[in-house]
Parts: structure tokens; C-alpha cells; sequence
């Protein structure tokens, strides 16, 4: 099949959490606009068939779909994977990573305070959100950049959502691990702009993905978030992924550093009324 091809044979997209929603359909998107995909995703053999589909729409686009199934947060195999990229891109001088995307969701939510100590959040799960949520973040792009692998116009994006700046029961960790995802991308701005390379949030809508369907209350939020959205249905994968590609465009070179809502308007939204009211 013949893609909508934007990008060059050679760009090729980073997609850390590739396996389902966001980064799922980020990466069909990418393929789609003609660029390869290096998939990175945490499986077991059950949920495998999806991430077997993402690679065949991939393909389908006429796209090479090289996929790692791998802890993103593992630095052993994080070193082993950029080092693997390395090599495919050995003698390919015009190879490079257009774009790295952050798409992890994983984390524990639990509470902060309970009643008994084992039911609240312990010390190793907070850090093991925040280092696979937020801080490998950091830890991908340096890998990146110290091995030539991401020149000017590369383009880096990380997934936040209003958790960042809103609180829900149990959430406390991924809500933490958002903020400080929202904070590495204006670090990495900044660090990045002499590169010619951009950093940017993107913050989706409520959004129906498996990621979502382990909230406590999940179903509520999806409920309140169709009821409040101004477009009245919920956001898709699909709306972020395509959110992305006009960031790609060589005109949004210059938009770094910032956390861009991708949802309807969904959060300006306080009260749920009336239509029209």
C-alpha cells in the first residue's frame, strides 16, 4: 500500500510503549506518513497478536517495523537496543531518528496514606513510576544524541495527561510521575534547542485505552469526560498520533517546551451542564 508519505525513506520513529494505545496507534500514523518504526514494548504471549498487528499495518505501509520486546526502563537493554539501532544504521549515513516518542504507562496506584502501611505506596513503587513514566525519558534521548542518532529536525514527545495537575484517588505516583515528565520535556528543550531539536508534551483527553482501564473509577472518568468534552465524544490514539505529525512538519520547528493540550478542550472544562448552557 502506498503511504501518505511526508517524511524521507530514511527518517525513522522511536515509539518507547509501541505495543497499544497511544504508541500503538502513533506508530501505524507514522508509518502511514512514510516513516520506519523501531517499536519498543513490554508483552507476553497472550497480548502478543496486537503488537504482531501494529508491525503488519506497518508493513502494509510499505514501512520497516523493527520491534524490541523489552522493559524500556532496563538500562542494560535500553544500552543494547540503541547500540543494536547503531549498528542498523552503520554505512547509512542519511539514516537518523526523526522522532522519539514516550508513550510508558506503567506505574502503581496506590495511595499515598492508608491505614495500613502495605496498602500505601512504598518507596520502591514510587521510584519505579517516576523512573519508568518520567525519568527514562532522559535516559533515551541521551543514548540518542551521544550516538549521532537524532540530528537537527528530530523531534522528541512525551505523553502527559491532566493527572500532571490534577490529583485522583490513588493516582499520586503517576500524577507525580507526569509533572515530572512535563518538567524533563522543558529541561530538554532547552538542552536541546543549539541541536535544532524539539521537545514537547502532548497531553491527551480522557482516553479509552488499557492504560486507562486500571484506574480505580475509570469508567466514571470516561463517563464525565464525554459528558464535558466540547466535542462530545472522548479523544482517540488516533487524535494524539495525528497531533504529531503536523509537529513533525518543518514549520513546527520552532514550537519547543511546551505542554500542548490534544483534547477537544476537554480540561478547560469545569462543570458538567448543559449543552449550550
Amino acid at each position: 500500500m502506498k503511504s501518505d508519505a511526508r517524511f524521507k525513506p530514511n527518517d525513522w520513529a522511536l515509539v518507547l510503549g509501541a505495543s497499544s494505545g497511544f504508541g500503538g496507534a502513533a506508530a501505524v500514523e507514522f508509518a502511514r506518513h512514510g516513516m520506519n518504526v523501531f517499536g519498543v514494548h513490554l508483552d507476553r504471549q497472550a497480548t502478543m497478536p496486537a503488537v504482531q498487528q501494529i508491525i503488519k499495518d506497518i508493513r502494509h505501509h510499505g514501512r520497516e517495523a523493527v520491534f524490541y520486546n523489552m522493559n524500556a526502563a532496563d538500562a542494560i537493554k535500553r544500552v543494547e537496543t540503541l547500540d543494536d539501532i547503531q549498528e542498523r544504521f552503520a554505512g547509512k549515513p542519511h539514516d537518523t531518528i526523526k522522532v522519539l516518542l514516550h508513550s510508558l504507562a506503567f506505574g502503581t496506584l496506590k495511595p499515598f496514606v492508608a491505614k495500613k502501611l502495605d496498602d500505601a505506596v512504598s518507596q520502591a513503587q514510587m521510584e519505579m513510576t517516576l523512573d519508568v513514566m518520567a525519568n527514562s525519558l532522559v535516559y533515551w534521548v541521551q543514548g540518542l544524541v551521544s550516538r549521532g542518532l537524532m540530528k537537527k529536525g528530530g523531534r522528541v514527545f512525551a505523553l502527559t495527561s491532566s493527572g500532571g495537575h490534577s490529583v485522583l484517588p490513588s493516582y499520586g505516583a503517576v500524577s507525580a510521575a507526569k509533572a515530572a515528565l512535563e518538567s524533563h520535556i522543558r529541561q530538554l528543550a532547552m538542552e536541546l534547542g543549539p541541536h535544532g531539536i524539539t521537545a514537547n508534551a502532548l497531553m491527551a483527553g480522557v482516553t479509552d485505552t488499557p492504560a486507562l482501564r486500571k484506574i480505580p473509577g475509570a469508567v466514571r472518568m470516561l463517563e464525565v469526560a464525554r459528558a464535558k468534552n466540547p466535542g462530545g465524544r472522548l479523544t482517540s490514539p488516533e487524535d494524539v498520533a495525528q497531533a504529531m505529525i503536523l509537529l513533525c512538519e518543518e514549520g513546527a520547528g520552532w514550537v519547543s517546551g511546551n505542554v500542548i493540550g490534544v483534547d477537544g478542550g476537554e480540561d478547560i472544562v469545569s462543570f458538567v451542564g448543559q449543552k449550550g448552557a
